[in-house]
């Protein structure tokens, strides 16, 4: 064989030996990366909440009585010193028929005492204008010398004592006709009928500028001391309670910035902390966790025309800033994960994935401060399967 059919057939096997090894050789394994970023980057803590307004007025009835309608409905703007609901007395109970017949005998009974009294009208006027006359002759005969002063005396004294016995005789005849109209009154409504437009009665005003939020009770009818009827808020003063994990609670201070979203509208709303309540509560959870809650009362400080169609209990959700900066290194916490005692992730590097360990800072939701081990722009592969290691051919396919 020639020098030249050598060289040529130990060329065809490399090139043989080179095909079979690309053939057996692992394909590249693909993955997704993200870019390390730099730029603002905050920590927060957020959960859902609802609107509610701060100091609302509940208007309940101040004596016990009857109900007139409620015409006001929720959402009706009221100003203070407007009357927003009457009350008046309640009506008589029906009279049953002994009670009838008894109210009746009452009104007979009454009648005769007034016709009694005035007849002693009548006969104490006539003793009192015998009286006057006779002591007016006694007087002309006084004066004449023809009777003496004790028998001019004794008559002034029983024309004195006539005048004031007519005066009881017509008070006696006032009473008697008091009673006949009490009498006539208990039997006119032995039926419990009652007419509104001759019943007095007593409006109920509004406290405070503000909106109708709740109405408890619509229709008329007897009503207790106290029972609430309507509540009033002013939406302009709404705030939004959030009740946070007691473990994010004890992070959050007063003033803090809070952003509201998906709240229903188109811009999120700025807000900050007003209150971080003192005790918190239990609460289970969906998956039947039992859960310590704190409320926290959000304060929103947007303008009022940004949220002007937020009402009271109305879902909210609240990210409270705990901090924030705008030069921050940082990736997809999906990015990381744990290596023995560090935190490590796989950077995307000429094709194939490099193990680099690194120290992280701040973790906030998706993304995580970094404080060393990579720089901005570099390639992180995101949820690393079990096929990647140090060294791996890979495919990288950016998010």
């Amino acid at each position: 064989m020639s020098m030249r059919k050598k060289i040529v057939t130990v060329l065809a096997g490399l090139a043989v030996l080179g095909l079979l090894a690309v053939a057996l050789m692992p394909s590249p394994v693909p993955v997704s990366v993200s870019e390390v970023q730099r730029g603002y980057f905050a920590e927060y803590v957020e959960d859902e909440g609802r609107a509610q307004l701060r100091n609302p007025h509940t208007v309940s009835a101040p004596i016990g009585g009857y109900l007139r309608r409620v015409t006001l409905e929720p959402g009706d703007e009221v100003t203070a010193g407007d009357v927003v609901f009457e009350l008046e007395a309640l009506p008589s109970p029906a009279l049953d028929p002994r009670a009838r017949e008894q109210a009746r005998e009452a009104v007979s009974a009454a009648r005769a005492r007034l016709e009694l009294a005035e007849a002693e009208v009548e006969i104490q006027r006539t003793q009192r204008e015998f009286a006057e006359s006779e002591y007016a002759r006694n007087l002309d005969l006084h004066a004449q010398q023809f009777i003496s002063t004790e028998a001019m005396e004794r008559s002034r004294a029983q024309r004195d004592a006539s005048r004031a016995a007519e005066r009881r005789a017509r008070h006696a005849a006032e009473v008697a006709r008091f009673e006949l109209e009490a009498a006539r009154a208990n039997l006119a409504i032995a039926d419990g009928e009652r007419s509104p437009e001759t019943q007095p009665s007593l409006g109920v005003r509004a406290p405070i500028n503000g909106t109708i939020i709740n109405r408890h009770r619509c229709c008329e009818g007897p009503i207790q001391q106290g029972d609430p009827v309507l509540e009033i808020g002013d939406l302009a003063a709404l705030e939004v309670r959030i009740n946070l994990l007691s473990m994010d609670a004890v992070r959050v201070r007063s003033g803090m910035r809070v952003l509201l979203e998906r709240w229903g509208g188109d811009e999120t709303l700025e807000g900050e902390v007003r209150r971080v309540e003192p005790r918190g509560f239990e609460r289970v959870s969906a998956l039947g966790v039992e859960e310590q809650r704190v409320p926290v009362m959000v304060h929103i400080t947007s303008p009022r025309e940004k949220w002007q169609n937020l009402g009271e209990g109305y879902r909210v959700e609240g990210r409270f800033i705990l901090w924030e900066d705008d030069d921050v290194v940082q990736l997809p916490s999906s990015a990381l994960f744990r290596d023995e005692d560090r935190w490590v992730v796989f950077v995307a590097r000429s094709g194939r994935a490099e193990l680099r360990p690194l120290e992280i800072g701040r973790r906030s939701g998706l993304r995580t401060q970094v404080l060393e081990g990579v720089a901005p722009g570099e390639l992180v592969i995101t949820h690393p399967g079990d096929r990647i290691e140090d060294g791996s051919r890979i495919r990288a396919e950016p998010r």
